[in-house]
């Protein structure tokens, strides 16, 4: 109780590819003044919809008279406007390029992927959603072709899970055997995501 006493009520409006993240560190840290509002998953190959739908869910969150607003996004390839949102609305996002690098831990991802810049990176959402985020926006179930044009560059898929799940590793598995790639898997549990849940919510 004293625990939660010292928290602030926290609106997170996230990307639905770690909606089931956010929840689980919510439930794990009994984060009970923590909301959460989501953009669709999908947005994850469509970037250019992100930052007008964040204002959109914004000014509705202020409606509805949330005061503290955390956006669960880094910055996903919007070419620098979560951050305009951030500064112009005075709110505050997950450090780091994408999720790959914060379910990593941003520091050590980027250190990493200065020598890895052949690897193809999965999370537990792209894994589980592998047809509808990579095969299907790629047409590569129509065209196999361009399998080969795509990843050609590409020399292993990583799989970086936040769960130890034994079907998703099956499918990972499988996600590169698809694509022609040697397959490494990482835990990485919910790294810099919790953290920064945890510092949102600290009174």
């Amino acid at each position: 109780m004293e625990q939660r006493d010292t928290l602030q009520k926290v609106h997170v409006i996230a990307c639905g590819a770690i909606a089931r993240e956010i929840l689980a560190v919510k439930e794990l840290n009994g984060l009970d003044h923590l909301t959460l509002d989501c953009l669709p998953a999908i947005w994850h190959v469509h970037p250019q919809k992100i930052a007008p739908g964040l204002r959109e869910k914004i000014a509705e969150a202020r409606a509805a008279g949330h005061r503290n607003i955390f956006l669960g996004y880094a910055e996903c390839g919007t070419q620098g406007e979560v951050d305009r949102i951030c500064a112009e609305e005075g709110v505050s996002r997950i450090s780091g390029p994408h999720c790959y690098a914060f379910f990593s831990g941003t520091k050590k991802f980027l250190a990493e992927c200065e020598n890895e810049f052949t690897a193809f990176y999965l999370t537990d959402l792209i894994t589980r959603q592998f047809e509808a985020f990579v095969i299907e926006p790629l047409k590569l179930d129509h065209h196999p072709d361009l399998r080969d044009m795509v990843f050609g560059n590409y020399t292993k898929l990583v799989y970086l899970a936040q769960t130890e799940d034994e079907e998703l590793k099956r499918k990972a598995e499988w996600a590169a055997a698809y694509l022609k790639l040697d397959y490494e898997y990482r835990f990485t549990g919910y790294g810099d995501l919790e953290s920064e849940l945890l510092e949102a919510v600290k009174a």
